[in-house]
């Protein structure tokens, strides 16, 4: 060997010496075979998520399962129907509203601390006690002839396990999808056919963290576009759930028969199927809050114009369109709220979210009902809903621009 190989051999020696992370690998005569060893493994994206893989995917199809505990909340307007014209004839629409509101509301307030359960690392054992509850709920539903018993049962025993399941299942997405983090939602978000043994195959990745700040952590509304998401989030369901509530009701006032107003539900909630799946697509391609606010506005403008249908193919057009849109929102609400901060707080920060948006479930579906009872009709209810459907479109915008800090961008 000559001097000048000997040379460059004890300097590569030194080099490997005072880099100790560096391989003989890295050393040029051995590129190729790096190259080769790198592009046999598997690509990974931000925070290390897997972005696909068998395991990814079966979580995937287990959150599909868990979602359709959600899907009863979503028939409430044939309740509010059935109970108007049978059971609860005695008492006033606004007042049969506040059973599906507690409902919805329930189900989104209990991811404040879900969701912070969620962060460290529980989230089995309440899960599976909320998932007997339901099905106990379901049946002591049957039950039921008062609005006392009506409003405990069905508003608040299963709007509260319904919440103990759907919050911290939506934040498990978070873990093992970014790049196309919102496919994965919408596949999860559209639901299948049940069976209670997928919450085993439900799990996350990421270890748990027990970040600072408590319950309510309210650090977080330091960030402005936060903040600006989540009075939007209320504003939107303040209006969002009027027309799921009365729309069965209003069309029976227009003359649509009662056997078939009951199936008008049913269409809006199978239109919401393609939105889901839509935004999904839209999502990973022009941004979440892009996504929401295009759907979202859709939503608002149906609300406006559903009262002045005035007969049964222009209920089911409204029908049809309103829940595309609506589908939208709702699949995509806690992506939002996850990418407006640091993957360990995701449970918390989309639990405050979703229970600040509780406050707007739980009273517009009743106020709504008190205008229209008030005015005679539907059009000054879909006037207040769509106007907070409106606004809330327009503070998602907002939002974007605050987080991007311009005016343009995918987001």
């Amino acid at each position: 060997m000559s001097e000048e190989s000997a040379s460059k051999s004890k300097d590569t020696a030194f080099v490997l010496e005072a880099l100790p992370w560096k391989s003989r690998a890295a050393v040029p005569a051995d590129q190729e075979a790096l190259q080769h060893e790198v592009s046999e493994k598997p690509v990974t994206h931000i925070a290390g998520t897997p972005d696909g893989g068998f395991t990814a995917w079966l979580v995937i199809v287990a959150l599909a399962q868990v979602i359709t505990r959600f899907g009863i909340a979503n028939t409430w307007g044939v309740f509010q129907a059935y109970y108007e014209e049978n059971l609860l004839r005695q008492t006033s629409p606004s007042n049969i509203a506040w059973i599906g509101s507690a409902q919805y509301a329930l189900i989104y307030f209990p991811a404040l601390a879900t969701g912070r359960m969620f962060d460290l690392g529980y989230f089995r054992i309440p899960f599976l006690a909320a998932s007997c509850v339901i099905v106990a709920s379901v049946f002591l539903t049957a039950e039921c002839t008062q609005f006392w018993q009506f409003f405990l049962v069905q508003g608040c025993s299963l709007g509260v396990c319904c919440g103990i399941i759907v919050g911290p299942a939506l934040v498990v997405i978070s873990h093992w999808f970014d790049r196309k983090r919102g496919l994965a939602m919408s596949l999860a978000a559209i639901g299948a056919s049940s069976g209670y043994m997928f919450p085993k195959l439900l799990k996350r990745r990421l270890p748990p963290v027990n970040v600072r700040g408590g319950l309510f952590n309210l650090k977080a509304f330091r960030n402005t576009a936060y903040t600006i998401y989540c009075i939007s989030g209320i504003l939107g369901f303040l209006g969002l759930y009027t027309e799921l509530t009365y729309i069965s009701v209003s069309a029976i006032a227009i003359g649509v028969s009662k056997n078939f107003a009951f199936y008008i539900i049913a269409i809006a909630n199978g239109a919401s199927t393609f939105g889901r799946l839509s935004s999904g697509l839209m999502a990973d391609k022009i941004g979440v809050l892009n996504t929401m606010a295009v759907f979202t506005a859709m939503a608002g403008i149906t609300t406006f114009a559903w009262p002045f249908a005035t007969n049964e193919s222009q209920v089911i057009a409204i029908a049809t369109i309103y829940g595309f849109s609506s589908g939208g929102f709702l699949a995509l609400f806690a992506l939002a709220a996850v990418a407006l901060g640091d993957i360990e707080d995701a449970g918390r920060r989309v639990g405050m979210f979703m229970s600040l948006a509780a406050f707007g479930a739980i009273t517009g579906p009743p106020i709504s009902g008190a205008i229209s009872t008030a005015s005679g009709g539907f059009i000054d209810a879909g006037f207040y809903a769509g106007g907070n459907i409106m606004c809330s479109a327009g503070l998602l915008l907002l939002a974007r621009c605050l987080h991007l800090k311009r005016l343009w961008g995918k987001y």
